[in-house]
């Protein structure tokens, strides 16, 4: 089909899951109950950290701040997909749909940041322990900072040079949410430009950061196993065991998807993943593997 290219489109047609309409209601009670269970169990955690005093650390700060990114990030998405499918109000108004590409990317491309971030913590914490108070009593804030400066300054970026196509016709995105691919398919204009802008940024602020904490994790490792003492080695490994689960689920998922999207079913699964069950599995995460916050949830119950 052929559209006029003097025609400029207003609104957005989300499709969601519409391939299932027979599960519609219970992809809803899905993703109500799991993004209750998201905030419920991310709130948690922030209020234990923010009132125990044991807690009270540059790590738990990190993982307190991450837990309202998580907050955030879900709540870009799943509200919106909700209603879509409860009420089947799968349309989205152009603005709309711009600002939920920059809101998603701004806080997924932070969380990329931060989580390289609290690896870096980590790799202090066990590889200089003399001097990492004194050093992070210094820099904790600036480092809680520095991910939403990437991820605002980026997400501008991605959302210029993406806002700047011509949209002429076509207005049905494949997907549950804005996002970058699925908006530059719609293009009339050529997005060759915009395209390679978004890989590059992609590689900078997803792959380098994952690079950047395997590289943290090698030189943890090769720390931990010198430690003679057996309760010293599983003390390290079970403060880090926990972040190296969430990074690893959350970049193998967002990397696949925007290095080499596809525009699939398969990279609408992966943005699923990494976008609504990431932020639900993270609390259990750190509660289930993390003896202090395990002794702070219990004591104040």
């Amino acid at each position: 089909m052929e559209y006029n290219k003097s025609t400029i489109v207003t609104e957005f047609i989300l499709l969601a899951f519409e391939d299932s309409p027979q599960f519609q209601v219970l992809l809803f009670m899905a993703c109500l109950i799991i993004y209750i269970t998201c905030l419920a169990g991310n709130i948690i955690i922030f209020l234990l950290i923010y009132f125990d005093i044991n807690l009270h650390s540059p790590m738990y700060f990190f993982i307190s701040r991450f837990a309202i990114l998580e907050i955030t990030f879900v709540s870009v998405i799943v509200p919106k997909l909700l209603d879509i499918l409860i009420a089947g109000r799968n349309r989205i108004s152009f603005v709309a749909c711009f600002l939920q590409l920059y809101l998603g990317n701004t806080t997924g491309i932070t969380e990329c940041c931060l989580l390289t971030v609290m690896a870096f913590d980590r790799h202090l914490a066990i590889t200089n322990p003399l001097r990492y108070l004194d050093l992070m009593s210094q820099w904790c804030t600036k480092l809680a900072a520095f991910p939403w400066a990437v991820g605002l300054v980026a997400s501008s970026i991605m959302t210029i040079f993406t806002a700047s196509l011509k949209f002429c016709g076509p207005n049905i995105i494949d997907h549950f949410f804005c996002d970058l691919a699925p908006l530059q398919n719609l293009a009339c204009s050529d997005p060759h430009v915009s395209n390679l802008v978004t890989s590059i940024l992609a590689i900078l602020v997803a792959v380098l950061p994952f690079i950047i904490i395997m590289g943290f994790y090698t030189h943890i490792i090769i720390t931990v196993l010198n430690i003679k003492s057996v309760e010293g080695k599983y003390k390290a490994f079970s403060t880090c065991s926990s972040h190296l689960i969430v990074s690893n689920l959350f970049f193998c998922t967002s990397i696949t998807v925007y290095v080499q999207p596809s525009n699939s079913q398969h990279d609408k699964f992966l943005a699923f993943i990494y976008t609504i069950v990431t932020p639900l599995l993270n609390p259990f995460i750190y509660t289930l593997r993390n003896r202090d916050v395990k002794q702070a949830f219990f004591k104040k119950l």
